[in-house]
């Protein structure tokens, strides 16, 4: 079936979808509107799912840093380059619980795990599994990222009472072989897959300015729209400079105005996902934070730190979220 998205400036149906699936063009015409009217449709859609002066705060934590087997040209994690991270073992659960506390006290209502693993092994999950019950006996939402799993471990993780598994497509499918080559991007659809049979909620987007054309960024939004059921959430991750890696040779900071769009469009695309700001923001104006906002964004991560690189400090989030007018946790 064929979906009408509204009637144009010129009498005429605006085609977005195509038997119930989003097409690129449908994604670049919205992605190159004028600038006002993208704002408007994408806030429009914003406040018809959510709360638009309320901003979702989530932490994030590096359970087990560095060493891991994947070659992703992006991350200072992998250990097929040097980039002065060590790698260390997994946490204990009891030092994961305090981290959580310290971040449920500064704000955080979700708490965020990410273990540097191709995939875990048993016994691993199982001090994962621990962890998890753990953190939700604090009153968080908990969420894990720790490679690909198999539908077994999925099952466990939703037994424990996992409420979201962050697994992301990283970019689109033809820039994807360009920075990964010890994984397909099927790999990563078949752990999102079992993820989603096993009723855990899916926290997946990419990351932008490695290089990637902006038809890229938009292939990736086609994706993820376009799965079976759209990520609960969609994070979106500004590269942050890792020296070490293939991808330094290619990457560019995105526009801001270019950064707003893709997160209107996204808005847009999946009217019912969390959009949030992640990696990268440290670099961003208050003003870009803003329009961001306006553009329908509504979760950031807080805390000095995102596994191995900084992130923007809470106390200047909740000064500008408090400028704003936008609640959150932190105020």
């Amino acid at each position: 079936m064929n979906v009408c998205a509204g009637v144009d400036r010129n009498g005429g149906c605006e085609l977005v979808q195509v038997d119930g699936e989003w097409q690129r063009a449908a994604a670049e015409a919205l992605y190159h509107l004028p600038f006002a009217e993208l704002m408007f449709r994408a806030q429009s859609v914003h406040r018809n799912n959510f709360d638009p002066n309320h901003v979702e705060t989530a932490s994030l934590l590096s359970v087990k840093t560095g060493g891991c087997p994947e070659d992703c040209g992006y991350c200072a994690q992998s250990a097929h380059y040097e980039t002065g991270v060590k790698a260390t073992r997994l946490m204990d659960c009891a030092d994961v619980v305090a981290a959580a506390q310290r971040a449920k006290e500064a704000g955080a209502t979700r708490f965020c795990m990410a273990a540097a693993w191709r995939s875990p092994k048993d016994r691993d999950l199982d001090r994962v599994c621990e962890m998890v019950i753990a953190v939700k006996d604090l009153g968080m939402e908990t969420c894990v990222t720790l490679g690909m799993l198999t539908p077994k471990q999925a099952t466990l993780l939703s037994e424990a009472g996992l409420d979201f598994y962050n697994h992301n497509v990283d970019t689109s499918p033809d820039f994807y072989r360009r920075i990964i080559t010890t994984r397909t991007l099927q790999d990563r659809i078949d752990t999102l897959e079992h993820v989603r049979e096993a009723g855990i909620k899916i926290c997946c987007g990419g990351i932008i300015g490695m290089g990637e054309r902006v038809e890229d960024r938009l292939d990736m939004l086609v994706l993820l729209a376009n799965l079976r059921e759209p990520p609960e959430s969609v994070p979106i991750n500004l590269w942050n400079e890792v020296k070490g890696v293939p991808v330094i040779d290619t990457a560019a900071a995105p526009d801001p105005i270019a950064l707003v769009r893709l997160v209107a469009t996204a808005r847009i695309m999946m009217p019912h996902s969390v959009i949030r700001l992640s990696a990268g923001r440290h670099d961003m104006t208050d003003e870009l934070h803003a329009l961001c906002f306006l553009a329908g964004a509504n979760s950031i991560f807080i805390g000095d730190v995102l596994l191995t690189t900084k992130n923007q400090k809470v106390d200047r989030d909740a000064k500008l979220l408090t400028k704003l007018g936008i609640t959150s946790a932190l105020a």
